[in-house]
């Protein structure tokens, strides 16, 4: 530190800021820093010409009583890069965290250019957000969220194959490509309208490389490929990503984030699916950091920013390695403003929130109140796990969670062990007191409930972890795939007994109420075979993959020609979706209107739904049959009955009549409904 250069200390002026907002703060002939370290005994803010610059220009900082050091230096210092040089206490022993004193990007940073390494060695971007033509542009939230079908999507994912015809392939801008089947256009075929995109805040994209030592002293014995494709291991809560940028690479020893073109392409990839009535909702992982990069809460306080055990190592109830104390005043602070600067600055419509439950109360109910003072209708979506499983809680607390009561008793949580009512089996925590309870919202009161009301519960099959739906399928009806090497081209077309799961499944999802959410190549039955990749030696190559976070190749690439090899399911898929959008009383029906007929076989799952409380001008009845053996016959209510779903088909219209009693064939979904009279 001794050998850089020095400059004059620099005092902050206080009409310069009326409070301690943290950041950068680029003003006409100054610029304003502002760090919050509250146990640094000096701390030194260092500027850059470009990156590859060693030594910056150094200026101290003063500090406040609040912790946060600050300096306002004269001059336009638009577009250089800059760092934090932070002396601890002499007597604290975190500097092991940073033990070559190396420069510490801004946790505040709007803009970052990176090393494609496993440090990142990060410098902030001192930079002021271009003027952007939102044309207009506001949220795009329904009234009630179970108004929503969500897409879960990765932004490359959409994007990078051949067959999705984007330019550039897997990018912002090629998401949102005129001419792709991919991206937009397919969610538009579908008739989608809400995409909740894998994380796109700046993340640590690469690990240390396989088998090979790093400096301090870790091995990666577990990731062959080096690479954190999925994006859960954020790195700066309010840069977006720019690997997805035009101007990014995956390339290693390349820089990103040079330029601003991330911030520019995201923004008009939100306003393209505003125009076409999308909401768009960012996954966020506020519960732990990025673990191997210079992160800067690990190299400022780990103390203050990390939830810490007796011997001072990082608590890791996330199973990432360091669990973020997001009850510390900073740390929540931050935490807000993040959510707050994304709804701002890219009219972000909703989040969905990382092992939300490590996560503190305190700290979701002031997201909740902040962000609903911007936007009223904002989508907020909890994964209830982390240290414990609490849905019931953010039901509570009037947020919305995935339901994997309904997800584990519908298909099982276990291809193999525990298997469920598609199969015809009993996943061990449901009954069939259960099972017409997923239709109702899973509610509370009721047998495996755990919601409020339906409109915090979020119905799902499948998600980005776990085996795809219809490799569930393929396991649970052929044990012997779960260890072989597979050809791609031949499982990818479903049998008819794997086809007639899978659309059981859809129709029993898609006729629950509450919030539904698929994911993406849910809709064909896609597949993950782990590709074979040149200089990757995978042990686990053409195996079906139930964790694919680590592979940036045709594992995960969206394969959209394979639509046509189910292109029956892609059909059942949009006709449901069809359906839900267009019957509200088959998404948020009270309870006291949901009738369930009793027979003896207990999976075989039906039930009356009235209308009237939901302005929807029919009634209907949902026949599930779960039992692979048996045909069932239902007697019908008095009336004409529209059928428009069966095994076959679904769809918005009907498509063939029913009265007095209809055959439910085994694994067999049937929706039909009656026009009501007028009430």
């Amino acid at each position: 530190m001794g050998n850089l250069l020095k400059e004059k200390k620099q005092t902050s002026v206080s009409d310069n800021y009326k409070r301690d907002r943290l950041g950068c703060f680029p003003g006409k002939g100054y610029t304003e820093f502002r760090l919050f370290c509250p146990r640094a005994s000096a701390v030194m803010v260092e500027i850059f010409d470009n990156f590859e610059q060693k030594q910056g220009r150094l200026y101290s900082m003063s500090s406040s009583e609040r912790g946060v050091w600050q300096i306002t230096i004269p001059g336009n210092q638009e577009g250089k890069l800059y760092g934090y040089r932070v002396i601890p206490p002499s007597d604290e022993a975190f500097t092991k965290e940073n033990p070559n004193g190396e420069c510490i990007a801004d946790p505040y940073s709007r803009l970052v250019t990176t090393k494609n390494h496993y440090r990142q060695y990060p410098k902030s971007v001192i930079y002021t957000p271009a003027p952007f033509d939102w044309e207009g542009d506001t949220f795009v939230c329904p009234d009630d969220p179970r108004d929503l079908v969500i897409y879960e999507a990765h932004i490359k994912d959409m994007s990078a194959h051949p067959s999705a015809a984007c330019a550039p392939a897997g990018t912002y801008k090629g998401f949102i490509s005129k001419n792709g089947r991919g991206g937009l256009n397919h969610l538009k075929k579908m008739g989608i309208n809400a995409v909740e995109l894998l994380p796109v805040q700046k993340f640590a994209y690469f690990e240390p490389p396989h088998n090979q030592p790093i400096s301090d002293g870790v091995i990666n014995t577990w990731n062959y490929y080096g690479r954190n494709y999925w994006g859960y291991m954020t790195s700066f809560f309010f840069a977006p990503e720019t690997l997805y940028a035009t101007d990014g690479s995956a390339e290693a020893g390349r820089l990103t984030g040079k330029t601003d073109a991330a911030i520019r392409e995201l923004k008009e990839l939100v306003k393209t699916l505003h125009k076409e009535n999308i909401t768009v909702i960012m996954d966020v992982v506020y519960n732990h950091v990025s673990q191997y990069d210079l992160n800067p809460f690990k190299l400022l306080d780990k103390e203050y920013y990390f939830r810490l055990n007796a011997d001072g190592s990082y608590r890791s109830d996330s199973g990432c390695g360091n669990d973020f104390k997001t009850e510390a005043p900073m740390a929540r602070e931050l935490i807000v403003e993040s959510i707050c600067y994304w709804m701002e600055e890219f009219h972000i419509d909703g989040f969905r929130f990382d092992l939300a439950n490590l996560i503190d109360r305190d700290t979701f109910r002031e997201i909740k109140e902040k962000a609903e003072a911007i936007n009223p209708k904002v989508v907020l979506i909890a994964e209830p796990w982390g240290g414990g499983y609490d849905p019931t809680g953010f039901s509570e607390l009037e947020i919305p969670s995935w339901n994997d009561q309904i997800r584990n008793g519908v298909k099982g949580s276990d291809p193999v062990k525990d298997k469920g009512f598609i199969f015809g089996g009993w996943q061990w925590d449901t009954s069939r007191q259960g099972l017409e309870n997923f239709l109702a919202g899973s509610l509370l009161g009721y047998n495996n409930g755990r919601y409020h009301k339906s409109k915090y519960c979020v119905n799902y099959l499948e998600s980005h972890d776990g085996y795809t739906l219809a490799d569930f399928i393929r396991i649970g009806l052929n044990h012997g795939l779960l260890h072989s090497r597979n050809d791609r081209a031949k499982i990818t077309r479903l049998n008819p007994t794997e086809l007639k799961l899978c659309k059981l499944a859809a129709a029993y999802l898609f006729a629950s109420q509450g919030i539904c959410m698929i994911h993406a190549g849910q809709e064909w039955g896609r597949s993950k075979v782990v590709e074979d990749c040149d200089g990757i030696d995978d042990p686990y190559a053409g195996m079906l993959d139930h964790n694919s976070y680590e592979k940036d190749n045709l594992t995960n690439y969206l394969n959209f020609n394979e639509q046509h090899d189910n292109a029956e399911l892609v059909g059942y898929y949009k006709g449901l979706i069809q359906l839900r959008l267009a019957s509200p009383a088959l998404r948020k029906t009270d309870p006291e209107n949901i009738r369930y007929f009793n027979y003896q076989d207990s999976l075989h799952v039906t039930a009356l739904i009235i209308g009237k409380g939901c302005d929807d001008p029919y009634d209907y009845i949902v026949t599930l049959n779960g039992n692979p053996q048996a045909l069932h016959r239902i007697n019908l209510p008095a009336g004409v009955w529209e059928i428009v779903v069966s095994g076959h088909h679904a769809s918005s219209q009907g498509f063939d009549v029913a009265a007095s009693e209809l055959l439910v064939e085994p694994s067999t979904a049937y929706i039909l409904r009656r026009l009501r009279d007028r009430d």
